[in-house]
Parts: C-alpha cells; structure tokens; sequence
C-alpha cells in the first residue's frame, strides 16, 4: 500500500474513533461486563485497526470488526491474569458468543447499546450526581474536567465519584439492560437529565476554542429519540423537542468565524423550518396545563420563540407566564435569571434589573456568568455604564468559552469610551 493510501486508512481509523468509539465501547461493556476491561479492549481494537488495515485494507463493516478483536484482546488478557476459579468461569461465561459472526450479529441488531448502558449508570443503586457523572464519562466520553465544569465541582471530586460508582455497579453485579415495566419510569428522570446535560455541552460548549460541539448535540438528539420511541412519556417528548427546538437555531448562533450571535441579532430565515416543525407538533403531543413537566415547558418556551418572526413579535408575557409555571415545578435561580429576562422584555430594562439584582443578592449564582452577563446588558440598555462595565467584567472572569468570551469583549469595547460620569 502506497504512503498515500495508508494515510487515507488512518484518516478512516480517526474518524471511526471520534464517531464510534463510545457505540462500540458500549457494545464492549455488554459482551464484557467491565467497565475498565471494556475501555482496555476498545484501546486495543483500534491499536490493532492502526497496525491491520494500512496493510490489508480496511473491513467493509468496521464496527462489527473492531468489536470483535476489541473482544478477544479482553479475553488474551484475561486468560494471561487467569489465577482463579472465578477468573476461568468469566473466561468460559465470554467464549459462550463465538467468534466474529455472533459479535457481528449482536451489534447490528442491538443499535442502542449506548441508551442501555445509559440506564446501567443510572441505576438507583449509584447516588444521584453519580449516576450523571459516570454516563457523561462513559457513555459520551466527557473529561472528568468538562463534568466539573457541569457540576460547578473539582475534576478531583468526580474522578472519585466516578469510580466508586464502577465498583457499586461490579460488587452489585447491575446489569446491562433497560429496565422493563414499573422500573423504567422510575429511572427516567436521571436519565432525561444525562442526556440533555450532553446536548448542552454540545449545543454551547463549557470551554474551549468552539461555540458547540456537534458530536454530542447529534449524539443527544439521536439518545432522545431513541428514548422517545422506547419510552414515549410526556417528558421524554418534551426533551426531544426541547432539543429540536435548540438545534433549528445553530446555523444562525455564530459569525463564520465562530463568534456569537445572540438571540435578538439571528437572521431567523436560516433557523431549521423542519425541526422547529418537529419539535413543536411534540409539545403540543406532551404539554398539559396540569400536568407539564420541566423540559416540557422549557420546550414550550422554545417554542413561543421559534414562532416569532422578529424578536419584537415574541409573544413575552406568554413566556414570562410559561416560566411562572416552570418556576412551580423546578424552583431555579437559573430559570428565575431567564424568567427575568423576558419581564425585560416584556416591562423594560428596569424591571429586570431589579429581579436580576435580588436574585444575585442571595449569593446563589455567584459563579454563573450568565446572570453577569444579563445583568450588563440591562445595565448598558438603561445607560448605567460603570456598572455594565463592572458586571461585564465578571462575567469575563467567569466565561471560559473563547466565543462568549470574544462577545464579552467586545462590549466591554464598546463602553471603553463612555464616561463614568454619564451613568445614571
């Protein structure tokens, strides 16, 4: 094989990595019932993939192959540890699928390794942050350090969190499957939140260079919809459209050279028709008065904006109303600074300023740069320089992200020129 050729093969083995690697690594977990040998193996199969196919061209169905030499480097390992009974009687348990065309016949029919594996990490057995903390790591691949960010948390704290969890979930022997019957509902609400933690690092990445990262918003939608299909509950709908409603918007969140655009500044023509169609025709299939649940109404307020042609025609006391009802159902500071956003909107500048100003007083969004950033805003809308600057400035130390960074700086910018002397 030509040097041209071999590089085109380890171009292929990347792209399999960055596209696969966690589907295939699920797929390990299950025919291995390891979390750690699973990895091992995966690293392996790829090792193999790296030495195998700039040689011998790669296999028309590579995930199936990847799987299966993923599988037997696993069982040479365990063979060579072997020093006890147990130890042979997981050996012989691994040999009862045979072969590559067994492995191979698994993994095309089982697409949603991935969501099973998913409910396993979200086992009531795991405590609650936990059970989040060991899917985003294992089932999307997260650094521990983008699920501190998550969590407001040291990487410290969940590494360890992360593998205590492992050992609860091998010293309790949790299996590999999605739970049947009254269990499931049980278990959804942990794993709702997994996987709209995961879109949200994709749809407004928590650092780096990227405004998103569409691996895992697509990852996220595709987990959404499979939860949809297998459990269709009014919150599980309501996810999905929260989700599809988000990403209509992504072709108009950023400049072509990656800087943000807010809501009030995107050309709506670009805004996805489809999935706006999609997402609403599901809130109107999960919305009760009654009955609405948190991702349901945070759909439903996408929506109200996903219908408005301008941001002036944004029917905001319906928002304003609809965060009323999400403020009943899931009490947030988070919420109540977007919630204050809209009585803005709705009320003026002033009006939003104060609730902003009384939600930052009670000490609970101090590293939320978010409500810093809300709060400028008002601020520089009503004239109030020095302190747009200030909140301007906090938001800045607080934002990680080089886009909203970028925006931040911008509008501190902006004021540089702009007395003190001018505020009011």
């Amino acid at each position: 094989m030509s040097d041209r050729a071999a590089q085109v093969v380890r171009e292929r083995v990347d792209t399999l990595y960055r596209e696969e690697s966690r589907r295939i690594y699920a797929t390990l977990v299950r025919l291995l019932g390891d979390f750690d040998l699973a990895e091992d193996a995966l690293q392996d199969a790829f090792r193999v993939a790296m030495e195998q196919w700039p040689r011998l061209g790669v296999p028309a169905n590579p995930r199936p192959w990847l799987v299966s030499t993923g599988r037997f480097k696993a069982l040479d390992a365990l063979r060579r540890r072997a020093r006890s009974k147990a130890s042979l009687d997981k050996i012989a348990g691994l040999f009862t699928l045979e072969a590559g065309d067994a492995v191979a016949q698994d993994v095309e029919q089982i697409e949603d390794d991935r969501l099973r594996l998913i409910f396993t990490c979200c086992h009531p057995a795991l405590p609650r942050e936990a059970r989040v903390a060991l899917t985003l790591r294992e089932v999307c691949g997260l650094t521990t350090e983008a699920i501190a960010h998550a969590f407001l948390t040291s990487p410290t704290t969940l590494a360890q969190r992360i593998v205590r969890a492992k050992a609860k979930i091998r010293e309790a022997a949790i299996p590999y499957q999605v739970p049947a019957g009254k269990e499931l509902p049980e278990r959804l609400e942990a794993v709702l939140q997994v996987i709209y933690l995961v879109f949200n690092e994709g749809y407004s990445a928590s650092s780096g260079e990227a405004l998103t990262r569409p691996d895992l918003s697509g990852e996220a939608l595709r987990l959404g919809r499979l939860l949809a299909e297998l459990l269709p509950e009014p919150e599980s709908l309501g996810l999905l459209a929260l989700m599809l409603l988000h990403e209509s918007r992504q072709a108009a969140r950023a400049t072509p050279e990656g800087d943000l655009i807010l809501l009030e500044d995107q050309d709506r023509s670009l805004w996805n028709r489809d999935l706006i169609a999609e997402g609403t025709a599901l809130v109107e299939r999960a919305f009760s008065p009654r009955q609405a649940g948190p991702y349901t109404l945070q759909a439903a307020i996408a929506a109200v904006h996903a219908a408005a042609t301008t941001l002036a025609e944004t029917d905001w006391p319906q928002v304003v109303g609809l965060y009323d009802m999400l403020l009943q159902v899931a009490p947030s500071p988070v919420f109540e600074t977007s919630r204050a956003v809209a009585v803005a909107m709705r009320a003026g500048p002033a009006a939003g300023l104060d609730l902003i100003d009384a939600i930052l007083a009670r000490g609970q969004l101090e590293e939320y740069y978010p409500a810093y950033s809300a709060r400028a805003e008002l601020c520089r809308r009503l004239g109030k320089t020095a302190e747009a600057r200030s909140s301007y400035e906090r938001a800045l130390a607080l934002a990680q992200q080089e886009p909203e960074r970028r925006f931040l700086e911008r509008r501190l910018a902006e004021l540089a020129g702009q007395a003190d002397g001018l505020t009011v």
